[in-house]
């Protein structure tokens, strides 16, 4: 994906290197002359954030990042701040080494870190330790290091990337830190938007070092950032419109015991614009739907042949919220499947789908959890959240549809490699009866029109930033069916200016 905006735009590690390899190249920026640059970001972010601050203790690594860190100590010694060094080798490589040689000539000391030592106590920890060169668990003094780091008082704020987390796939592999704050050099590091990285980073901040657009130029980002610009997206809509002119979902699930998914699923299209939805369920379901929310036509489908007659009418399926893979379920989803409508699948849809998937299916969307995912493509979930990124583009490939892969910094992937990362959401969202919404609303937008990759994309954001809405900061408790109302706000592109 070219890149247009660079602050949307995510990179590999590889891919950074390269930028940084071309400014020091093609710019003629030395590359000290970018560790002093990295190392004024960090301090002006440092005194931004906690500008009380008079002590720190700054730990750096041999390498770049270590560099960096000995260069804010002599910034902050020049300042009249109390600073306690801790270096984690005798010697540094390369720049870092200069750096370091800074931080001597200014009458700085070095503490060697030792097995048996704390470390100074301070108001700000700055974490200079490891940057984008490590994908192996810390050992040794290494995991001392981040354990101290995080036991001890005081604010921590990471340079480029908390130490121990992957800045590739934002798995961290052993112990990592879990910082305060997080300014990232050059460009956004994938792996600081999901998995263990939504847990590591804390509030993020992007300094590009003044680095030459020439050296970002016809470069590929490996995925994008979702921002809530989308929403302009949404057509507004004309006056002489009605019902029909906004597409029929059918929502197929609900065994026994499971009126509420796809209940869940049908109003989240109906909140999302859909002009007519349809629930296919259970019989004994059809009373409470209707009694909840006469607004969705439910029919009670305990003979999987009348299932047909519901497709011939819709025009986009949602398949899988309640539905169950024993007899009935599976007979449903046979029938829905092969029905030539585009379709979204989810929940049971994607466990049938792992066991009886066949080349003549027509799927438009599919959302897996890593627990789904991992069926999906035969491993466990510990490899699906190695490398989200490489797993969701497993999933578009292999299905030849649109792939969500639901969590932490959720992905989006179609069977190109294109890939789309969303930063909202929280932890409340962690609860029975999202992953219908989501469903839900992925199938009203398909209904009205727009494209799998639109649709998929549109809907993940506006799930994440409902939910976030409906938190209020308070995660805990929250109710899926509380993303309703704030979800009619997203689709009309009315969002509080604080998801900017």
């Amino acid at each position: 994906m070219l890149i247009q905006n660079f602050r949307q735009s995510l990179f590999r590690v590889d891919q950074v290197r390269e930028i940084d390899a071309h400014a020091i190249r093609a710019g003629k920026i030395a590359g000290i002359e970018l560790m002093r640059r990295a190392a004024s970001a960090g301090f002006a972010c440092l005194r931004k954030r906690w500008p009380q601050a008079r002590r720190l203790t700054i730990v750096a690594g041999p390498g770049n990042n270590g560099g960096d860190a000995f260069l804010i100590a002599v910034l902050a010694k020049a300042e009249g701040l109390a600073v306690e060094l801790v270096a984690s080798s005798e010697q540094s490589r390369g720049d870092a080494e200069t750096a370091r040689g800074s931080w001597r000539d200014a009458g700085g000391s070095i503490r060697l870190a030792q097995v048996d030592a704390v470390l100074p106590s301070a108001d700000v920890i700055v974490d200079g330790l490891f940057g984008t060169g490590i994908s192996r668990a810390p050992a040794g003094i290494d995991a001392l290091l981040i354990e101290r780091m995080q036991q001890a008082t005081g604010r921590r704020l990471s340079l480029d990337v908390p130490s121990g987390l992957d800045a590739d796939t934002g798995f961290a592999p052993g112990v990592a830190l879990k910082a305060d704050a997080t300014i990232s050099f050059v460009a956004w590091k994938r792996g600081l938007f999901t998995a263990d990285g939504m847990d590591c980073c804390g509030e993020l901040e992007l300094d590009t070092l003044a680095i030459p657009y020439s050296s970002y130029a016809g470069r590929d980002a490996d995925a994008r950032l979702l921002g809530i610009e989308l929403f302009n997206q949404f057509p507004v809509r004309k006056r002489n419109v009605n019902k029909g002119c906004f597409g029929h979902v059918l929502v197929v699930g609900g065994e026994s015991g499971m009126a509420g998914a796809p209940r869940l699923a049908a109003e989240a299209s109906l909140r999302a614009g859909a002009g007519l939805v349809s629930v296919a369920t259970r019989l004994a379901h059809v009373a409470p739907i209707n009694a909840s929310r006469p607004e969705i036509m439910a029919h009670g489908v305990d003979d999987p042949q009348m299932l047909d007659a519901l497709i011939e009418r819709a025009s986009v399926l949602a398949v899988g919220p309640g539905l169950g893979v024993r007899g009935w379920g599976h007979a449903l989803w046979d029938r829905a499947v092969h029905g030539g409508k585009p379709m979204v699948l989810d929940a049971d849809g994607l466990n049938l789908l792992a066991s009886h998937a066949s080349s003549d299916m027509q799927i438009s969307v599919i959302t897996p959890h890593p627990g789904e995912a991992a069926r999906l493509l035969g491993c466990d979930v510990v490899e699906i959240q190695k490398d989200r990124f490489a797993s969701v583009r497993r999933l578009a490939e292999k299905f030849d549809c649109v792939a969500v892969l639901k969590g932490a910094g959720t992905l989006v992937a179609d069977p190109r490699g294109q890939v789309a990362l969303c930063p909202f959401g929280n932890p409340g969202m962690a609860s029975a009866g999202m992953g219908d919404l989501l469903t839900g609303v992925i199938a009203g937008l398909l209904a009205q029109g727009m494209s799998p990759w639109d649709s998929a994309c549109l809907g993940v954001l506006a799930h994440a930033v409902s939910g976030d809405r409906a938190a209020q900061g308070r995660p805990r408790g929250l109710l899926a069916s509380d993303l309703l109302l704030p979800l009619r706000d997203c689709v009309n592109g009315a969002v509080a200016c604080a998801h900017e």
